[in-house]
């Protein structure tokens, strides 16, 4: 049988014998091409011969997927073992592993790879659902995200040649029908004080960590990965390098999220004098632990044996705080996003606070915080205007 085999038009029969199995029979592989390029006899030969022998090879390799009736799901699996797992970074992973679970392997993980059309896919973008109990769609966020996952499994559909068509292409990436942006959720000055004031009653550990939160402004993984030979009394200021994350695994630490995120952040000199505080009585409990194991970092935040605290327990015990002394629920997150509200209405330029916080580009604090910014812009016009207010003329 003719290793390339013409079937009409310009589409082209490939078959690949492999070594004899078992039974004695030569499996075979069989894959169908299409010349979508106008061509002379010889230059037609040379391409079909050099794309007859890519297939070979990779049949040969064991690296071919044969797309014909394979479900969405197991190319999902090749997906993850020839990209996802090498490339990606385990918080990513982890994020992609989620919207698969929950809500695309669920609608289209039986569905052949090569019957996925654009309308399948716009179908399940249209009718998401949140999985936590609760009504509704889900947030735009979480649509994009499931967008992001879908476009990068059929992204590599495509590249690998298992499909000829990309149907993601047809695909818009959700958007906010009102072109609303969503502006970010902070507390007032009053608030922030008041919290902060409750918070004296609390567990020194966690009162510590909602202060560095507010004041500092880092996220919340970067709390976690601090450690007592990156704070530097000497010139009231922390080093953040790291960050302590939930991965495909379990708890990952890892470099922060861009190279502006590895950053100097300066504390007031009231919470470094808290800070100096919580230090003795750091040596004081692991001097009392007769549980204490760890012995190569000094983690700011951990458990009672000196290990760090596992990525979910400081949202866990925020909303628990939240609920117990009735103070208005933002998400923790969101203290980070306060802490730059709070230094927009003192008049602190934009690329210092952007700076601060660890954005990589200005924009993003533009665009985050753009609403703040305006306000504090009003108000330093109103300031102004009182000096160039036409002064009333007196007469006699």
């Amino acid at each position: 049988m003719a290793n390339i085999v013409k079937r009409g038009g310009n589409s082209y029969r490939f078959t690949v014998y492999q070594q004899k199995d078992a039974k004695g029979r030569y499996p075979r592989k069989t894959k169908t091409h299409t010349v979508t390029k106008k061509m002379t006899p010889k230059q037609l030969k040379e391409h079909l011969e050099h794309e007859f022998l890519k297939f070979k090879q990779e049949v040969l390799s064991g690296d071919y997927i044969n797309p014909e009736k394979m479900p969405f799901s197991e190319f999902v699996e090749e997906w993850f073992e020839k990209f996802a797992e090498k490339e990606l970074s385990s918080t990513t992973l982890a994020n992609h592993v989620f919207k698969l679970n929950n809500h695309i392997l669920p609608v289209i993980g039986h569905i052949p790879l090569d019957k996925i059309n654009s309308m399948v896919l716009l179908d399940l973008l249209s009718n998401l659902t949140r999985k936590d109990g609760k009504e509704g769609e889900l947030s735009l966020l979480s649509k994009q995200d499931i967008y992001r996952t879908l476009q990068s499994i059929f992204k590599y559909s495509t590249q690998w040649k298992v499909i000829s068509n990309n149907p993601m292409e047809g695909v818009n990436k959700p958007k906010n029908n009102q072109e609303v942006k969503r502006e970010v959720n902070v507390y007032e000055e009053e608030e922030v004080t008041a919290i902060l004031q409750a918070l004296q009653d609390e567990p020194f550990p966690w009162r510590m960590f909602l202060t560095l939160s507010i004041t500092a402004g880092i996220r919340r993984g970067e709390n976690l990965g601090l450690e007592w030979s990156k704070v530097d009394f000497e010139n009231n200021r922390i080093d953040i390098t790291q960050s302590i994350v939930i991965g495909k695994n379990g708890p990952l630490i890892k470099s922060p999220k861009s190279l502006a995120s590895k950053r100097l952040v300066t504390l007031p000199p009231s919470v470094m004098k808290e800070l100096k505080q919580y230090r003795k009585y750091w040596v004081a409990e692991k001097l009392k632990s007769k549980t204490w194991k760890e012995e190569e970092r000094e983690w700011l935040f951990c458990q009672k044996d000196g290990s760090h605290l596992y990525p979910s327990s400081p949202s866990n015990w925020w909303s628990k705080f939240s609920k117990r002394t009735k103070f208005r629920y933002i998400r923790l997150h969101d203290l980070r996003h306060t802490s730059a509200s709070l230094l927009i209405a003192q008049g602190v330029h934009a690329k210092i606070i952007a700076k601060r916080l660890g954005h990589s580009h200005i924009s993003i604090t533009m665009d985050t915080y753009g609403h703040a910014l305006r306000t504090a812009d009003q108000a330093a016009a109103d300031t102004l205007e009182g000096l160039f207010q036409p002064k009333d003329i007196q007469t006699k």
